[in-house]
């Protein structure tokens, strides 16, 4: 996994979570995290219907951060301490990441990637919806210990370590939602789902 993957996986916690967890995972503990499986478990079961309830699911931001930090969803190699914050379309993934296990020790030879290396805070600012049946997620910047990542770079990390194993992800990632989900609507800390 990668840094783009994770922070499609960020905003996928608010956005695209049950894509993510049809995992088989441990139970998550907490009311909240308990709330946020439940919930899962729902529109999972609700997807599976001829004519899913198109009575919208509300995620919170305080299930979906309960639930991801339970470890009941297993983040990708690297990533810890996940953080998700939704405001009006914009969703926001702080995390820790460890860019040699990311990046497997790697040694790139490209100067622009050399700020990929070591344990860092990571901030992923992006925009973010779905509608009919597809989620949209545009990474409007990327921010390493409280510095932006140029574009250039940044676009070159995810050519080089994103693109081989998701080619669907980038600066601009388009996924199919599962379960039937056909919009999802991020709105203030919250993201509210509707099945059709």
């Amino acid at each position: 996994m990668n840094i783009a993957r994770a922070a499609t996986i960020g905003v996928s916690l608010l956005i695209f979570l049950p894509a993510s967890a049809q995992q088989t995972a441990p139970t998550a503990a907490g009311p909240a995290a308990r709330s946020m499986e439940h919930k899962l478990e729902h529109i999972e079961k609700n997807g599976e219907q001829n004519r899913p309830d198109p009575t919208p699911t509300v995620l919170t931001e305080e299930e979906v951060n309960a639930y991801v930090n339970s470890g009941a969803l297993p983040l990708p190699k690297g990533i810890q301490r996940v953080h998700v914050e939704g405001i009006s379309g914009a969703v926001t993934a702080d995390m820790q990441v460890d860019f040699d296990q990311v990046t497997q020790s790697s040694r790139p030879s490209n100067p622009l990637l050399a700020l990929f290396s070591g344990v860092h805070d990571v901030q992923v600012a992006t925009h973010a919806h779905g509608e009919r049946g597809v989620g949209y997620v545009h990474v409007d910047r990327v921010m390493i210990d409280n510095v932006e990542v140029p574009e250039i770079a940044l676009e070159f990390f995810i050519d080089r370590f994103i693109k081989p194993k998701h080619s669907e992800l980038g600066i601009d990632s388009r996924i199919q939602m599962r379960d039937r989900i056909d919009s999802a609507i991020v709105g203030q800390h919250r993201v509210t789902v509707v099945q059709k």
